[in-house]
């Protein structure tokens, strides 16, 4: 049974090499598409595309709207040839065990559809993370900070619907995936780092001209890690000259806004319950 991963980026300097490094060696192939970064991400794509070349398989294909978005996964999905598919974005870092997790899973359970794993979302910098009363994704029976990353390539009719922001897994009747039948979808506890709400470009205003990326971005306080916090392995790994180091720090401008906006986001989450998308 092959597995592979799919990686749709624009814009993610910061955060891309340590994303596909800490599951490239788990995986039988990796399709990155970078749909128009003008940043540093192409060139790092490339370096990556050289490291790899018998697992990655590259693209530029642009993505110029929020519907085209649907488009691309479509074509993404279109183009695997793998009985199950894993999504990775370029803002995920992985530990070892939580991606040997979700791949020993989908080899043991045949009659699996989809997978859910928690996510660790960051703010500030990486020494800090949100609350997980934040969380407000419904998946597999479970409210909080969640996502659907293994997906079951022979769900019949699988297709991709919606668009960016408020996007999806359908079967052929629409129903979302994470909607069909309870015993197809299975919860591991397989944790990833998502950086989704840091800066994620490269230099000047690259994070800007990514479709609604500006709505990801929070000025909040988060929980500090304890000290001694063990973090992904591929952070420690000596990285190309070229890739950010992972450990830089938010600067007072960043604090002082939070220190504002966070009782507000807390107060808000306790009256309102909000719902998911952007």
């Amino acid at each position: 049974m092959e597995i592979w991963a799919h990686t749709l980026v624009k814009n993610e300097a910061r955060w891309l090499w340590y994303s596909v490094s800490s599951v490239i060696n788990n995986v039988d192939k990796l399709l990155l598409w970078d749909t128009g970064s003008t940043d540093m991400s192409i060139g790092i794509e490339e370096d990556l595309l050289k490291a790899y070349p018998n697992k990655i398989i590259y693209r530029q294909r642009r993505q110029d709207t929020a519907h085209d978005f649907a488009i691309v996964r479509q074509e993404i999905l279109d183009e695997t040839k793998s009985d199950w598919f894993v999504m990775l974005d370029g803002d995920e870092i992985w530990w070892k065990d939580s991606i040997n997790k979700v791949i020993k899973t989908i080899h043991s359970d045949h009659d699996l559809e989809s997978i859910v794993v928690p996510t660790i979302n960051v703010v500030g910098d990486i020494f800090h993370f949100q609350n997980k009363s934040a969380g407000r994704y419904n998946l597999a029976g479970r409210v909080g900070h969640y996502n659907l990353r293994g997906i079951n390539r022979n769900i019949p009719g699988l297709r991709s619907l919606g668009s960016h922001g408020v996007w999806g897994w359908a079967d052929g009747d629409g129903k979302m995936i994470q909607n069909r039948a309870v015993e197809k979808i299975r919860f591991v506890d397989a944790p990833y780092i998502h950086t989704t709400f840091l800066h994620r470009g490269g230099l000047g205003n690259a994070d800007k001209l990514v479709i609604k990326r500006s709505r990801k971005y929070k000025h909040e306080i988060g929980n500090s890690f304890p000290s001694d916090y063990f973090y992904p392995e591929v952070l420690f790994e000596n990285r190309p000259k070229n890739i950010p180091s992972p450990w830089g720090v938010s600067d007072l401008s960043f604090k002082a806004r939070s220190y504002i906006e966070t009782p507000l986001r807390q107060i808000k989450r306790k009256i309102w319950i909000g719902k998911t998308g952007y």
